[in-house]
C-alpha cells in the first residue's frame, strides 16, 4: 500500500519529532556509489527511543522504513525511496563502551573503528574484520566474514527493534547465524554486545595491520564510487568466479567491473541504477550457467 503523496511530513510524524526529519532528501551523497534518488523522508534522530518513535509513526501510515549505516552496500533507484529512511550516524547509534572483555558498539558504529578500538584494548575477535566496510549493524545482519570467522561467532546479545517498534533484545542463538546470513532482516538492530577474548596488544596490532594492507591492495585504487554486489559462496571468491568466467571488466554503459578486482563494481561519471542492476543480472547469468552456482546479492535494492 503507497501512501497518498499529498501527506506530509507534519501528517505523518508527531511534533516532537519533526525537526527530526527531512522531506524529498537527496540520498547519493549518503552512498558510496553515489547514485540513486531521493528518499520521500530522511530522520537523523539523537535518542534511541526516538528512532522507536519514528520507527511506530512510518508504520502507522504503511510508510515502509529502510536503515542507513555506512551506505556501502545499498543501491538507490533514480526514483528514490518512496518511505522513510533512517540514518544511524547520530551519537545514539555511534557509541563503542568497553566492560571487561565485553564490547557494546552502536549499530551505526563503522566495523573498522569497533576493531581498532577492541584490537588497542587487548580484546581479539574482530581484528580480522578490519577493512571491511560498512557498519555494525549491517555486518551483524548480514554475519560479515573474513579470513574463515563470523562476525556472528562473538556476538552476545543484540538489541533491537520489531517490526512494530518494540525495543527487545535477543540472544546470538536468536539471531540464527549461518554463512553469511542471519534472521534479523526486518528488524532494526540498534547495538549489539560482543564477548571477545584478551590477547596480546601488540599481536594483534600487527595482524590487523596486516589485513587492512592486504585489504587495501584488493580494492581498486583510482575510484570511489565501488560496492562489492555479491556475496562470496561457502566454495570459491566471488573474485575467483568471475575471473574464471571471463567476466573481469564487462561493462555496461557507464558500470563496469573492475578489472583487476573484478568482485567490485564501479560506478563511473554518468552511472545510473538500471545500468548497475542490468550488469548484475548478467554477471549472474552467466556464473549460473557456467558454474552452476546462483549467487546471492550482497545489495539492498531500495
Amino acid at each position: 500500500m503507497s501512501v497518498p503523496s499529498t501527506v506530509t511530513l507534519v501528517d505523518v510524524f508527531p511534533e516532537d519529532l519533526q525537526h527530526l526529519v527531512g522531506e524529498n532528501q537527496p540520498l547519493h551523497e549518503f552512498l558510496w556509489l553515489g547514485i540513486g534518488g531521493p528518499a520521500r523522508f530522511l530522520a537523523e534522530p539523537v535518542e534511541i527511543k526516538q528512532v522507536s518513535e519514528l520507527v511506530k509513526a512510518a508504520k502507522s501510515h504503511d510508510l515502509a522504513v529502510r536503515i542507513l549505516g555506512h551506505g556501502s552496500n545499498i543501491l538507490v533507484r533514480e526514483a528514490g525511496f518512496d518511505g522513510l529512511v533512517i540514518s544511524l550516524s547520530g551519537p545514539a547509534t555511534t557509541g563503542l563502551e568497553i566492560d571487561g572483555n565485553r564490547l557494546k558498539a552502536g549499530a551505526g558504529v563503522k566495523l573498522t573503528h569497533a576493531a581498532i578500538k577492541t584490537v588497542g584494548e587487548g580484546l581479539g575477535g574482530l581484528e580480522h574484520l578490519v577493512g571491511i566496510p560498512g557498519s555494525v549493524g549491517g555486518a551483524v545482519v548480514g554475519n560479515a566474514s573474513a579470513e574463515g570467522r563470523d562476525i556472528g561467532s562473538v556476538v552476545r546479545s543484540i538489541e533491537v527493534l520489531d517490526e512494530n517498534g518494540t525495543p527487545k533484545t535477543i540472544t546470538a542463538e536468536e539471531a540464527g547465524f549461518s554463512h553469511r546470513k542471519s534472521t534479523l532482516d526486518g528488524l532494526v538492530v540498534l547495538s549489539v554486545e560482543f564477548e571477545l577474548e584478551p590477547k596480546d596488544v601488540t599481536a594483534l596490532t600487527k595482524r590487523m595491520q596486516k589485513l587492512w594492507i592486504h585489504r587495501g591492495q584488493r580494492r581498486p585504487s583510482d575510484t570511489s564510487r565501488i560496492v562489492m554486489p555479491f556475496i562470496d559462496p561457502d566454495s570459491m571468491s566471488t573474485r575467483e568466479l568471475i575471473v574464471n568466467t571471463g567476466l573481469s571488466g564487462l561493462r555496461e554503459g557507464d558500470v563496469s567491473l573492475d578489472l583487476s578486482a573484478p568482485q567490485y563494481l564501479v560506478a563511473h561519471e554518468n552511472a545510473t541504477s538500471d545500468q548497475c542492476l542490468r550488469l548484475i543480472e548478467r554477471v549472474r547469468e552467466q556464473v549460473l550457467l557456467q558454474t552452476g552456482i546462483d549467487l546471492r546479492l550482497n545489495l539492498q535494492i531500495w
